[in-house]
């Protein structure tokens, strides 16, 4: 064998030694590895190629029968040259691999981490399903509405009494102060925008207190305390999905106020909106719109133009246009609302703050989002102004803002909304930040820096864990999930994980809690209601038929003789 075969050998044999021990070698060395095992190849092809050239013009013009030696050389090393060749095209092969299979490695890490994230979302659905039906619908805001009607019925023995003595002088209006919430306040919602990678907004369903009533009173209309109270054990029913008793209660009263008062009278409006809503529950939409659309003729009508029942009526209609995908129709009903209460209550009021999330979510629906910036930025101002930076409203509209950044592709922006509702919720809850009580987005991102070390949660990490899992707000379990979001899409994967844990935790201490004080609530409210109409909470329940105990209910507001 000649010596260029031997070295070609010996090149092949060092090339299987090396990569007989890639199984043990680091990524980095298995690269250096076969650069070096391709630049000598590359080295001993051209070297073998000067040689083939050198030979082939000695043997140049020569006799076939003469100088036998250097031709078979030369035919020797051409073929040894065609080895070297395909020797590099192998190294250069198995270099390309390798780097595929870098690529497909951090594929499968990320995959990885999507796995695990789905499984958490898993878990949280599983959650949800073992709920009940009524925990599933019941919220905050049904909370604060059985907080309300506990108040009404202690008393509701005594409505007919107290409306009777409101009638014998009805154009005589006496503002004694703050008045509960008017019945169509407490169903001004809002829209929620679209659910982008879980950037999920909290909708404005609670009132401002007082200031609508006092406005009807101050024009000559107030809406009956039993009005309100139907109303509340209307929703009640509703949230339980027990609309076979919501709808007639509802069209029983409607009939009796039309006896009494005749069509066009406000109470009649206020208990259209009432059915309206009911229907919306249901998603009626046509019959909702056609109860709304007469219930604002009739305000119109009896009120005036620019009242605030007609600025609520107006929402309600946009609330359910906007349910329906007309944002379009919505908004201009939205702007006169808007334009209503300005008119009543002043630039700076609440109520006015309200409108403006609603009319900005409107217009996100649209992409209009230079308008969407301009409301939600007034909105936050007047928030913070009249009702303080710790209003939960002012987290809302935060977070609200935070989700029209993000569909604007401001990121930074969004993150640090993010950061300021955590920090202040933080704050709050625990005191100023420092190094040993950070937030938990801060420890986030430390985690996320320091991910490389492959090192534990440390003390101060777990318990920073701990305090944001009892801050029981759903506007701050919201924005650890929306920032875990923003955090998983920028690639730290880390800090996307801490967060979405601290989320769970948090739903997995606070859910048995809300759970047992809605119950508490509910039963409670029951053995009220029960009481007050004369028979016991197992008879409302099981025992009474659904018209009995819708004839007992309205005699007990005084609707039936």
């Amino acid at each position: 064998m000649s010596l260029a075969g031997s070295t070609i050998q010996a090149y092949r044999q060092r090339k299987i030694e090396s990569l007989a021990k890639m199984s043990n070698m680091s990524q980095d060395d298995v690269t250096t590895g076969l650069r070096t095992v391709q630049q000598g190849l590359e080295a001993l092809r051209e070297e073998h190629s000067t040689i083939s050239n050198t030979l082939e013009t000695s043997v140049k013009g020569v006799k076939d029968d003469e100088a036998p030696l250097p031709k078979q050389k030369l035919t020797q090393i051409n073929d040894n040259l065609d080895k070297l060749m395909c020797g590099v095209d192998e190294t250069s092969m198995m270099l390309m691999v390798f780097q595929l299979t870098q690529g497909m490695d951090a594929q499968h890490q990320k995959y990885q981490a999507q796995r695990r994230r789905l499984c958490q979302e898993n878990a949280w659905l599983r959650d949800e399903l073992s709920s009940t039906q009524i925990k599933l619908q019941a919220s905050e805001q049904m909370v604060a509405q059985l907080e309300e009607e506990n108040k009404h019925l202690k008393y509701m023995a005594s409505i007919k009494q107290f409306d009777d003595g409101a009638q014998a002088d009805t154009k005589t209006v006496v503002d004694s102060g703050p008045q509960p919430v008017t019945s169509e306040t407490l169903q001004e919602l809002g829209f929620g925008p679209e659910d982008e990678e879980d950037l999920n907004t909290s909708q404005f369903a609670q009132p401002t207190p007082a200031h609508s009533m006092a406005a009807s009173a101050a024009v000559g209309y107030e809406i009956p305390a039993r009005l309100r109270t139907l109303h509340n054990l209307v929703i009640q029913y509703a949230s339980q999905g027990r609309y076979e008793v919501a709808v007639p209660l509802c069209k029983q009263a409607l009939e009796d106020l039309e006896k009494t008062s005749g069509h066009d009278h406000p109470d009649v409006a206020t208990m259209l909106n009432i059915l309206a809503l009911v229907y919306r529950d249901q998603n009626k939409y046509k019959e909702a719109a056609n109860l709304l659309n007469e219930a604002l003729s009739i305000r119109e009508k009896c009120l005036g133009e620019s009242h605030p029942a007609v600025a609520a009526t107006l929402n309600n209609l946009a609330v359910l246009f906007g349910k329906r995908g007309k944002f379009k129709d919505a908004e201009p009903l939205c702007k006169r609302a808007l334009e209503i209460r300005e008119k009543v209550f002043g630039d700076d009021h609440p109520d006015v703050a309200k409108q403006l999330n609603n009319l900005a979510l409107l217009c996100q629906n649209q992409g209009k989002y230079e308008e969407v910036e301009k409301y939600y930025k007034r909105a936050l101002e007047i928030y913070e102004s009249k009702l303080g930076p710790d209003d939960l409203n002012v987290a809302k509209t935060k977070n609200n803002l935070s989700s029209a950044y993000l569909k604007q592709g401001k990121y930074k922006e969004a993150e640090d909304l993010y950061k300021q509702i955590l920090t202040r919720a933080h704050e709050k809850e625990y005191g100023q930040v420092s190094g040993d009580n950070k937030t938990i987005w801060q420890i986030a991102e430390d985690r996320e820096e320091n991910k490389h070390k492959g090192e534990g949660a440390t003390a101060n990490e777990q318990a920073g864990w701990a305090k944001a899992a009892k801050v029981d707000n759903p506007t701050v379990t919201t924005t650890l999930k929306n920032l875990g979001a923003l955090y998983r899409r920028q690639g730290k994967y880390e800090a996307a994980e801490t967060l979405e844990d601290v989320a769970l935790r948090a739903k997995k201490q606070h859910e048995p809690l809300r759970s047992a004080a809605l119950g508490g609530v509910d039963e409670m409210s029951q053995s009220m209601m029960a009481s007050t109409i004369g028979g016991s909470r197992s008879s409302m329940t099981t025992s009474t038929s659904q018209t009995g105990l819708k004839n007992k209910l309205m005699n007990a507001l005084g609707f039936n003789s």
